[in-house]
């Protein structure tokens, strides 16, 4: 559900939605580093595999994101990771599409690149627990965030999709426990193993 279809939103939220994409992701590519791409591209392809996991959420089918987990060990470059994921996923499969892809990328990196900095803020120089706990809480805020991102969205393309915006919110909130479990463990063990990933 945090996919919007191609014919949903209005002109003017596709717009903005497309200049903030690329100015997010000029912003990433600006500073990404080539020694970097190997670990954007893996997350990138990773964040695409987990699109393809459905889990029933009521009326509704979500899907996990790990757009918070991607803003901690990529910041910016989640971005151009999760343009790239996105992209696939509208060209293979017709999740989304091509001219909501601008929208649909800014739904997900901004909450990304928000939980980067709080979690930079909240495990600096933390003991490998401690990351672990703040990984949780992020995580789980970036998907809550990007629920509320999709829903504004549809709730400013017309009074009709409210309903739908409403819907949109509550199915993710079983994916938010999902993610902050799951960001938990990966964040937390790459804190004890190698920690210099999450500099």
């Amino acid at each position: 559900m945090a996919h919007i279809p191609d014919g949903v939103l209005s002109g003017p939220v596709l717009v903005a939605g497309g200049l903030l994409a690329a100015a997010g992701v000029a912003r990433g590519l600006k500073e990404l580093e080539p020694v970097r791409v190997p670990k954007v591209a893996m997350l990138s392809a990773v964040m695409f595999v987990a699109s393809l996991i459905h889990l029933p959420a009521g009326p509704a089918s979500v899907h996990l994101l790990l757009n918070g987990m991607a803003g901690i060990v990529l910041g910016w470059a989640a971005f151009p990771a999760l343009l790239a994921a996105l992209l696939l996923q509208a060209v293979l499969f017709g999740f989304g599409g091509l001219l909501v892809l601008g929208v649909n990328t800014v739904n997900m990196a901004v909450p990304a690149v928000l939980t980067g900095l709080a979690f930079r803020r909240l495990a600096k120089e933390a003991p490998p627990r401690r990351a672990a706990l703040a990984a949780a809480v992020c995580s789980g805020s970036a998907v809550l965030l990007t629920g509320l991102m999709v829903a504004g969205s549809l709730a400013a393309s017309g009074r009709e999709f409210e309903a739908a915006a409403r819907l949109v919110m509550l199915s993710h909130l079983p994916v938010m426990g999902i993610e902050a479990v799951f960001a938990s463990a990966a964040i937390g063990l790459l804190a004890r193993v190698k920690p210099e990933a999450l500099a």
